[in-house]
């Protein structure tokens, strides 16, 4: 069979068991995985043996941090690092700013945390400045999220950014960097359009739903330098490799103190040695402050691993699926989108790949699954093609995707409605609005970034 066809079945499979079927994405995208291997040309077989070679190769590079990042988070919340930091951003911007606060700290503390954590912890400190001053209550909720959903698209160790720089071949470290610098511009324009929201639509916090706490537990916390180390230090360590590498090439006469440095940035930049590092940072900064005893300390670990294998699966389930597509030749159909090899501006890719991601967002709601699929698509597409500018442009396109048309399936969008005490219709005027104008900002700073600093 022919690659688009293929290409098109695969994209359905995947959508219609998830939106029609109502399957877990992991078995959508075995399934989907399976059907496209079968259907290229080979000995079956070879062809699934590749679709669990796939899973097994993205799951060894990918689940020991995404079970880490889970861990970081969960000691972060239990240990009050997460409220120091919101309060150290509220002292140093001022109460008149609450809104800019709670964005920075959002966007800080997304790094490594999920979005839903990020929004459980913020939310009741939106509606406690709510009711100081009386107003901007949506545009506090509206801060909160779009710092928070913009790392949590665009940056390293976030599910979705993990598995699109495994699937494209980009360093992690460049990664990082390329998110944060995309992800910056898209949460500041978001803050905007929150101000902007709240002055059109009146929002008063409402009941909040069962279990939803409305202000953290008062703790002893401990102090902002501590707290922000399970952070910052991931960032620094991977983005430091990354930045020695390169200094290695572009600055060939400091060859001595490249070596030196090397060995070091490498073993310390690994992302498993980095994030392991901050896990540890993390559980000692709850055992301090909160001094669990060892069973409490397992519970946390325990249940902040649960989530992340859910994560791991579906993670690994889409390199199923990329393996497949590139086992069926679909890069023969992205050739015409970029010209003759770097001679094209690339610009249609990027736009391929946002549309792609936009479209699989709306239609199943998660914006992991977005990307991971969007990404193994592309990745085959691209494989062997001399591309006009580096491939994290692409990872960053469909990251800017997969925010746009969040709906009533997805579940951002009930965290928002539920947490927020917000109801459906102002969600639908707000919440979805909002994860558009951060998206589509991540894909024109990535269309400005592709032409003007290619990085090839």
């Amino acid at each position: 069979m022919p690659p688009l066809p293929i290409l098109l079945l695969g994209f359905a499979v995947v959508l219609g068991a998830i939106i029609v079927l109502r399957l877990h994405a992991f078995l959508a995208l075995v399934a989907a995985a399976i059907l496209v291997a079968l259907l290229a040309a080979g000995e079956p077989a070879a062809k699934v043996a590749v679709v669990a070679d796939g899973f097994g190769r993205t799951a060894g590079q990918l689940g020991v941090i995404v079970a880490l990042a889970a861990i970081i988070g969960g000691a972060m919340s239990g240990s009050g690092a997460s409220d120091r930091i919101v309060r150290g951003f509220v002292n140093l911007l001022g109460e008149r700013r609450g809104a800019q606060a709670l964005g920075a700290t959002a966007f800080v503390l997304s790094l490594p945390v999920f979005f839903d954590t990020i929004f459980f912890l913020l939310a009741p400190l939106a509606r406690s400045m709510y009711r100081t001053t009386g107003r901007d209550y949506l545009k506090y909720l509206l801060a909160v999220s779009a710092g928070a959903v913009a790392t949590h698209a665009l940056v390293p160790p976030h599910p979705g950014p993990l598995a699109m720089a495994s699937a494209l071949g980009v360093d992690l470290g460049t990664m990082v960097l390329a998110g944060i610098v995309v992800a910056l511009p898209s949460a500041a324009v978001g803050l905007v359009f929150a101000g902007w929201a709240s002055r059109r639509m009146t929002v008063e916090a409402q009941p909040l739903a069962p279990g939803v706490p409305d202000v953290p537990a008062p703790a002893v916390l401990p102090g902002l330098v501590p707290s922000l180390t399970p952070v910052l230090l991931p960032v620094l360590l991977i983005s430091s490799n990354t930045i020695v590498a390169t200094l290695r090439t572009a600055v060939p006469s400091g060859a001595a103190t490249w070596n030196v440095l090397t060995p070091l940035t490498s073993t310390l930049g690994n992302p498993n040695v980095a994030l392991f590092l901050a896990a540890t940072a993390a559980l000692l900064l709850y055992w301090r402050g909160q001094r669990p005893s060892r069973a409490e300390l397992a519970r946390l670990v325990e249940s902040s691993l649960l989530g992340a294998g859910a994560i791991v699966l579906i993670v690994g389930a889409g390199g199923s699926f990329g393996a497949a597509l590139q086992l069926a030749d679909v890069g023969s159909l992205v050739r015409h989108f970029i010209g003759a090899g770097a001679q094209g501006t690339g610009v249609a890719l990027l736009l391929l790949a946002f549309a792609v991601s936009v479209v699989l967002r709306t239609a199943q709601g998660s914006a992991t699954v977005a990307m991971i699929t969007t990404a193994g698509m592309i990745a085959a597409m691209i494989k062997g093609v001399s591309l006009p500018f580096h491939p994290v442009y692409i990872a960053t396109a469909i990251a800017g995707g997969s925010l746009v048309g969040s709906w009533m399936n997805d579940a951002g969008f009930w965290v928002f409605s539920r947490v927020g005490g917000v109801s459906e219709a102002e969600t639908l005027k707000s919440w979805t609005p909002l994860s558009a104008v951060v998206g589509t900002t991540a894909m024109v700073t990535t269309l400005l970034l592709a032409l003007l600093l290619p990085l090839r």
